[in-house]
């Protein structure tokens, strides 16, 4: 059941109730998806804490209310998420009355399930989830352990939806998210060698942003395909593909990539095991 409805009655237009304690950049952006779906089938109720984007969100979109205080929210509705940074919620979640009943998705990606179970007592019914922040748009993944139809139908409307089967998964999983500022340093260094080469501003970025917009679209329209062979579908014997990708390989550039990924992994393993 979400809200205390289950995912069938959501989906014939009863609305259900979510709450939020902590209402940050993620928390708003899922507030954001969910206000973008057909019927408006969620009713939220968010946390005081960071007034601003609260107060923001409650005049933006119907059926959003600010509550007086976190333990409001927690009496309020059946199923809350849990977006307070990781620095906080030893102190903060175990000041407040959870119920039994009360299904909980922690999206405080540092904490596991267990030590969210530990914070939350009597609360059992824990999910991790980790959406991104294009979820304001419906874009992405989320990723959710352990598998819940619940969270699924919740979240499925705002993009792709994961089950994963272990918490050594979702935390592999995890280190993904870790590359998003390179992979916009990498097009930053396309962008400034334009530049350099008097393509004006505007251009460079708008014919960057389309060519990878389309390249991200490549795994879906060859899906029996892996990475390795579309890299090598592009990287045509003698081209300027293969130029570039030699290169790179042969300055160790992925070995590092990867060893930054093992060193992300243990520091997300470690905050777990604590």
């Amino acid at each position: 059941m979400i809200g205390g409805q289950s995912a069938e009655e959501a989906t014939l237009g009863h609305q259900m109730k979510l709450g939020f304690i902590g209402t940050g950049a993620l928390a708003s952006a899922i507030v954001t998806g969910l206000k973008s779906l057909e019927g408006d089938p969620v009713s939220v109720v968010l946390s005081p804490r960071n007034e601003e984007i609260a107060a923001n969100l409650a005049s933006r979109f119907p059926n959003v209310d600010v509550a007086a205080d976190n333990q409001a929210v927690l009496d309020a509705c059946d199923t809350v998420m849990l977006a307070v940074r990781p620095q906080i919620a030893p102190q903060l979640l175990p000041e407040l009355r959870f119920r039994r009943d009360h299904h909980l998705i922690s999206l405080i990606a540092t904490l596991s399930r267990e030590e969210i179970v530990g914070l939350t007592a009597p609360a059992s019914r824990v999910t991790k989830a980790l959406p991104m922040p294009m979820i304001a748009q419906r874009l992405g993944a989320t990723i959710i352990y352990p598998p819940d139809p619940d969270v699924t139908a919740l979240l499925s409307g705002l993009g792709k939806v994961i089950e994963v089967e272990s918490s050594s998964e979702f935390d592999a999983l995890s280190v993904v998210t870790a590359t998003y500022a390179t992979y916009f340093k990498y097009l930053d260094t396309i962008h400034r060698w334009l530049k350099a080469h008097d393509v004006p501003d505007t251009k460079g970025r708008d014919y960057i942003a389309a060519l990878f917009t389309a390249l991200g679209h490549a795994p879906e329209t060859a899906p029996d395909a892996d990475f390795t062979h579309l890299a090598q579908d592009y990287a045509t014997r003698g081209g300027i593909n293969e130029q570039v990708l030699s290169e790179l390989t042969a300055r160790h550039v992925f070995d590092a990539l990867a060893e930054s990924l093992d060193g992300v992994h243990r520091r997300i393993s470690a905050a777990g095991a604590t």
